[in-house]
C-alpha cells in the first residue's frame, strides 16, 4: 500500500491507496488546538502515534510526502513560517523512515497535479481546482461543508494528500510498465 502525506503544522492530510489505485483511507490530523499541542515536538509525537497505528493496520510499502514550498511568492508565507514547515516536514519524514524503514519520496504539488492530469487555469486557485477534480473523478472522496458552503478546512489537506498519493500510484505504475518492457 501507498501512504501519501500533505504535512503541515496545523492540519496534516494523509491518504492510503492500494496498488490497484483503490482509496483505502483519506483523512487528516488536526493539530490546531494550542492547548493540546504546545509546540512542534508535541505535534510530532501525535503524528508518530498515528503513523504507528497505520503501520499496525496496513502493510505500507511506499511513502510519498508533498514537498513544501522552497520559494517565496507574493502574498505567501514568511521565511519564519516556511522554515517551520520545512523543519516539521523533516521531522515527519524521519518518523516515516523510522517506523516503516522506508525512505520517503517527495513530490511538489505541481508535479503531483501534472502527473494526475490536472491543469490549473491561470487566475484560478489550485486547491479549488484540485478539490473539484477529486469530487468529479474520485467517487470515494466525500467532503463536508461549512454553513457558508465552503469545504471544511481539513478537506483541502485531505485532497492534497490524495493527489500526492494518486500521483505516486501513477508513477509506480509507469515504473512497473517500463521495467516490464525492458
Amino acid at each position: 500500500m501507498i501512504l501519501g502525506l500533505d504535512v503541515s503544522t496545523s492540519i496534516t492530510g494523509y491518504t492510503i491507496l492500494d496498488y490497484e489505485g483503490k482509496l483505502i483511507r483519506c483523512d487528516a490530523w488536526d493539530m490546531r488546538n494550542k492547548n493540546k499541542f504546545k509546540n512542534q515536538f508535541e505535534k510530532a509525537i501525535f503524528i508518530k502515534d498515528e503513523i504507528c497505528s497505520i503501520k499496525a493496520q496496513m502493510p505500507i510499502q511506499d511513502v510519498y510526502v508533498e514537498q513544501p514550498f522552497t520559494f517565496f511568492n507574493s502574498g505567501g508565507s514568511s521565511a519564519k513560517t516556511m522554515a517551520s514547515l520545512q523543519r516539521f516536514n523533516g521531522i515527519v519524514s524521519w518518523i516515516c523512515y523510522d517506523i516503516f524503514d522506508i525512505t520517503p519520496r517527495y513530490l511538489t504539488a505541481g508535479e503531483a497535479r501534472k502527473t494526475c492530469g490536472i491543469k490549473v487555469p491561470r487566475g484560478q486557485k489550485a486547491k479549488k481546482v484540485v478539490m473539484e477534480w477529486l469530487l468529479e473523478n474520485e467517487p470515494d472522496f466525500k467532503i463536508e461543508y461549512t454553513s457558508k458552503k465552503n469545504p471544511k478546512p481539513k478537506y483541502y489537506d485531505m485532497a492534497d494528500s490524495l493527489i500526492i498519493t494518486k500521483a505516486a500510484h501513477c508513477l509506480l505504475e509507469r515504473a512497473k510498465t517500463k521495467k516490464g518492457n525492458s
